[in-house]
């Protein structure tokens, strides 16, 4: 009978030595958390988002629009190798993005928004170009 009793605890014991206990990998956890005081943990890497990209996401253009997928309208980077980012080409874009229009990529027609200050669709502007890089 105490064959049964000691073989458990017998068996746990093992089992403890072999994971080397508790205690060891507590300390390894502390001491990898102590940071001196003159160090400064470093941020997470966080992408940089344009402002022309937070337009962009707050209007409807990715209903049409992607930056590397054809869909109704051309890719951004279709656009971006089409046209140098040129101070000419962000206006003429600029005025495409506030009044729409027609035939530089086929016979869909790209919707208007008039809604967009001219300084906005600059920016979006800039951001398409730049997605070509």
């Amino acid at each position: 009978m105490t064959k049964k009793f000691l073989a458990p605890l017998f068996i746990s014991a093992m089992f403890v030595a072999a994971c080397g206990g508790g205690e060891k990998k507590e300390e390894k956890k502390d001491d990898e958390v102590k940071i001196s005081a003159n160090e400064v943990p470093a941020a997470p890497a966080t992408p940089t988002v344009s402002k022309g990209e937070t337009l962009i996401a707050s209007k409807d253009c990715l209903t049409c629009h992607k930056v590397d997928l054809k869909l109704v309208g051309p890719a951004y980077i279709d656009v971006a190798k089409k046209y140098p980012a040129t101070e000419e080409n962000i206006a003429m874009l600029a005025d495409k993005i506030i009044k729409g229009g027609t035939g530089n990529w086929g016979e869909v027609p790209m919707t208007p928004h008039p809604d967009v200050p001219l300084e906005d669709a600059k920016e979006m502007a800039k951001y398409i170009l730049s997605t070509g890089k």
